[in-house]
């Protein structure tokens, strides 16, 4: 088995968390998608090669290998819904578009649920909680920053067309007041892009379990709509894109790295 995730040690109070990039699926598992599920319509595409830049300002970078259609990493491992309405769980069934991920009669059972978490899920969960509490036993605090991607209108979990980008913090209870603010801002500075904070997506699991600003471990969620840095119908990366909006992503780090509890 290929490992679960690749990870590089930062230098700095910043870990980069990027859950949902993964492309791998195991033969056994692969056997049993839809034509459609085989080719992963619901990766966050190139998220990690839009961060990579991170490694040089001195973050933390944690990518999962394996795809989200083996098991969410950014789902409870108890499958608790984090959303209302419709929505995918932690071993999901369905695509983003509503149609089967598995083939008539091959839906994973209960016994094939509690198989993949001490497989896939535990060990990169983990690698998040070690890391966290070296960057805290270091600087004195953690900031967390989980991120993802999106296709920029997918009707069966939002209505219209997403904002290109999407900060979540819980509803400000994931990280400091001031962190918040300071990050958003650097977000908004660009008025080429739309965005919003804890607007539908409000920070997954990841977010919500790890973000203790009481405890001095602070996460943010950010989630782009894919049309600001490639082709969502080809899913083909546009270099020109991700360049502009790279600009704005690398602002909004460097704010996540200059910041630290009053």
């Amino acid at each position: 088995m290929k490992p679960v995730f690749s990870f590089q040690h930062g230098s700095t109070p910043l870990l980069v968390s990027v859950p949902h990039a993964g492309t791998l699926v195991p033969a056994d598992i692969r056997k049993n998608f839809t034509d459609a599920a085989l080719q992963l319509p619901d990766t966050d595409w190139f998220v990690e090669r839009l961060y990579h830049w991170v490694l040089d300002q001195g973050a933390g970078l944690l990518v999962a290998n394996y795809s989200r259609y083996v098991i969410d990493l950014n789902r409870p491992p108890d499958d608790a819904a984090l959303y209302s309405g419709h929505g995918t769980g932690l071993v999901p069934e369905k695509l983003f578009d509503g149609n089967p991920l598995y083939k008539v009669g091959s839906k994973p059972d209960v016994a094939e649920l509690k198989r993949r978490l001490p497989l896939f899920w535990q060990p990169y969960h983990q690698k998040l909680v070690e890391e966290l509490q070296l960057i805290k036993e270091q600087f004195g605090y953690a900031i967390l920053l989980d991120a993802h991607s999106i296709r920029s209108e997918v009707p069966m979990l939002f209505e219209g067309t997403l904002s290109d980008l999407n900060l979540g913090s819980n509803a400000g209870t994931s990280a400091d007041p001031g962190l918040i603010s300071a990050s958003f801002k650097a977000l908004s500075k660009n008025t080429r892009y739309s965005t919003v904070l804890d607007g539908r997506f409000r920070g997954g699991y990841i977010t919500r379990n790890y973000g203790q600003p009481h405890n001095n471990i602070h996460a943010l969620q950010l989630e782009m709509a894919q049309s600001v840095y490639m082709y969502e119908e080809t899913a083909l990366y546009d270099q020109a894109l991700a360049a502009e909006v790279s600009v704005v992503l690398r602002e909004f780090t460097s704010t996540l790295l200059h910041w630290s509890p009053s």
